[in-house]
């Protein structure tokens, strides 16, 4: 049987995780679709 920490902590860091690669997906998103819009407009 898992510990409280663990019932804790293995969600709390996938949490985390899932957040970080929310932010990092988007921004990479972003970028492309900047990039894409400069190379349309040449």
């Amino acid at each position: 049987m898992p510990s409280i920490a663990h019932i804790i902590y293995i969600p709390g860091i996938l949490l985390i995780g899932l957040a970080l690669g929310f932010r990092m997906g988007a921004r990479a998103v972003r970028a492309e679709f900047q990039r894409l819009e400069q190379e349309r407009r040449r």
